[in-house]
């Protein structure tokens, strides 16, 4: 299940950008909810969802909301033993999690501040999701 190697300095770099990312994560829906996040996406996701007559995507709660991400970033937090150890799967699960959540959300929350020429909320982590989302996608494919 571990490799031996614990020290490897590619298994402790991945392990260190793996937690980064998981901290620019929990900063991320810190932003997020400080800032009303849901007041934007709620009524955006009801649109589509009246367009398309279909039950997606999702409409939250503040609580649901919360506590869903903080549970993620909880176990964001859990996984990174396994990264800091080498389990190649980490690196499988990794891949899509910096690519998706780390770089993609980053230049969707930037994106969208440009487009409507004022900042959303969550504009103020997504650079620093965008660099350990970049910094994980290396380290994964470098471990």
């Amino acid at each position: 299940m571990f490799h031996a190697s614990f020290r490897s300095p590619l298994y402790w770099n991945f392990g260190l950008s793996w937690i980064a990312f998981a901290l620019a994560v929990a900063l991320h829906v810190a932003d997020e909810a400080r800032h009303d996040f849901l007041a934007t996406y709620n009524p955006n996701a009801q649109a589509i969802r009246r367009r398309l007559h279909i039950p997606f995507p999702p409409v939250f709660t503040f609580r649901v909301w919360l506590s869903g991400l903080i549970a993620g970033v909880c176990l964001l937090l859990l996984l990174s033993l396994f990264a800091f150890h080498g389990a190649h799967w980490i690196r499988i699960v990794a891949l899509p999690l910096a690519i998706l959540v780390g770089i993609g959300n980053g230049c969707l929350h930037i994106g969208a501040s440009l487009y409507y020429r004022r900042w959303m909320a969550g504009i103020l982590s997504s650079p620093v999701l965008l660099v350990t989302g970049t910094w994980l996608l290396w380290s994964c494919t470098h471990a």
